[in-house]
């Protein structure tokens, strides 16, 4: 039984033209930490960034390989947590080794709480990955080792240092972020391509159709899973060591696994672009809410009631967004894409 619609393209790993990526490549490397504040790379960029990274490793699992998961901040958790440890307690390890060496923690945790997707399906196999997010969650909190013994639970992360260059302000964090979502994206984008990417469609559209003709549908279920974890691991690293700049396990609740999943159907599923699309949604507009609220409210409503207001205004017109379109923000792109550049 599929567990996404069949009507929905069976596989969307095509990037825009080689020229608008490097110029958005340029853009972002070449301009941005030019003109940038300080405000805008931790405010809305390295968040933007870590999110995206998130979005796009659980696009691979739900949009491609159509197992849905609820545990996405779970494996940010491990993510980072792994990251911080291994820094801590392997003081000659590389950063980047370090933090490759989180994602394959994450990995297998992901392998470990995949592995009711050999038995379930849809809904159920979303309900059982909250075990991931609870368990995950109280084990970072019921032993002192991972946080170092922290009374609190909140450790500060260590500082991003390669080769001996220390990447301290916020424009050069925000480059660090950059380059290692630039690389996982490529990455990403070769595996849908590939043979592997192919099984992960083949298994989302129909396993029965897929055994048939000789998918390995077990192996190719728990792979999602691994690679998928994988990334978000690295996201989680780079959410605490990046962004945050402290780890702390409440900080990866099930609100953040919502945003994820939100992030992944507002920007479109089986899309790499769409994991983009979608963070830039959720990070810059709430943001564009608040200020507005308090220019236009502040002098009459107090903060709390400003802050549930600009969730009512986002979460109505999410809903609105998704009955008119409910392919997400790849799709409308696409389609202005046509428009503005018709086929000839």
């Amino acid at each position: 039984m599929s567990t996404i619609p069949l009507d929905r393209p069976a596989v969307r790993p095509r990037l825009p033209a080689p020229t608008a990526i490097l110029a958005l490549l340029a853009l972002a490397y070449g301009i941005v930490p030019l003109v940038g504040t300080d405000y805008l790379f931790d405010a809305l960029l390295t968040p933007f960034l870590a999110l995206s990274l998130a979005a796009l490793g659980l696009n691979l699992l739900t949009g491609y390989a159509g197992q849905l998961s609820l545990g996405s901040a779970a494996f940010m958790a491990v993510g980072a947590f792994a990251a911080f440890n291994l820094e801590l307690r392997l003081p000659g390890l590389p950063l980047l080794a370090s933090i490759a060496l989180a994602g394959v923690c994450a990995a297998a945790v992901g392998l470990v709480f995949g592995l009711p997707s050999l038995r379930l399906r849809g809904f159920y196999l979303a309900v059982s990955t909250l075990a991931a997010q609870f368990f995950v969650t109280w084990a970072l909190t019921k032993f002192g080792w991972f946080s170092n013994d922290s009374p609190s639970g909140v450790i500060d992360a260590p500082p991003l240092r390669i080769a001996g260059f220390t990447f301290a302000s916020p424009a050069e964090r925000y480059l660090f972020a950059l380059t290692l979502v630039a690389g996982l994206t490529y990455l990403a984008h070769r595996l849908v391509r590939s043979p592997i990417g192919r099984d992960f469609v083949a298994v989302r559209d129909n396993e029965t159709a897929a055994r048939i003709i000789g998918v390995p549908v077990l192996r190719t279920k728990l792979l999602a899973f691994a690679l998928s974890s994988f990334v978000i691991g690295v996201a989680g690293a780079l959410w605490a060591f990046a962004y945050l700049r402290t780890v702390e396990p409440h900080g990866f609740n099930l609100d953040r696994s919502f945003q994820i999943l939100f992030i992944v159907i507002i920007g479109g599923l089986a899309t790499l672009r769409g994991a983009f699309l979608g963070a830039a949604l959720i990070v810059v507009f709430p943001l564009l809410l608040s200020r507005a609220g308090q220019a236009l409210l502040g002098s009459v409503f107090d903060s709390g009631a400003i802050e549930m207001t600009q969730r009512m205004i986002l979460g109505a017109l999410i809903i609105l967004f998704l009955i008119r379109e409910p392919d997400g923000l790849a799709a409308l792109f696409d389609r202005l894409k046509r428009r503005l550049l018709p086929q000839r």
